[in-house]
């Protein structure tokens, strides 16, 4: 995708949302250390973004997470994607995934840990892995955040480096 179909509506997925569609638009985030996940099956005209800010949901959080708060996590917005990409007849081989992000964009001095956007996308490889889905395309890690324009329609998925 060289530029936006801009006859398409477009619609901006702020951090730790999940938006699932069965038309074509436009699907566009901002990432730094944050993770972007796109899902894409032809077959079905069914697509979906998730901008997942941590990486693991806790096991037993203090305190019951709502389903909006849930999709904050990597892991559990993978999974809560396949499942409701199974409930529309999706099998996990056509699944087209594409991941971004991860990056590290604010000024470390020697990092004795890894970094959010290290663990943001070590955990989104491991469930995607533990899901079943391949992926297709990715640029994660580095320095500058991203920009990313997803086109339902087509699947393909437009990147800007910022900075």
């Amino acid at each position: 995708m060289t530029e936006t179909n801009e006859s398409l509506p477009e619609v901006y997925v702020q951090p730790g949302e999940l938006h699932l569609v069965h038309k074509p638009v436009i699907l566009r985030t901002l990432l730094g250390s944050c993770v972007g996940i796109t899902f894409w099956v032809p077959r079905l005209g069914l697509a979906a973004i998730c901008h997942a800010v941590l990486p693991i949901c806790p096991a037993k959080p203090q305190t019951e997470l709502s389903l909006a708060d849930s999709r904050r996590y990597v892991d559990f917005a993978i999974s809560d994607i396949a499942r409701q990409f199974d409930s529309f007849g999706a099998r996990r081989s056509e699944v087209q995934v594409k991941l971004f992000g991860g990056g590290d964009v604010l000024p470390l001095e020697k990092a004795i840990h890894p970094t959010i956007g290290k663990l943001n996308c070590e955990s989104a490889l491991r469930a995607l892995r533990e899901e079943r889905l391949e992926i297709v395309a990715s640029s994660l890690g580095g320095s500058c955040g991203l920009n990313i324009q997803f086109d339902t329609g087509s699947g393909e998925v437009l990147l800007r480096r910022l900075g």
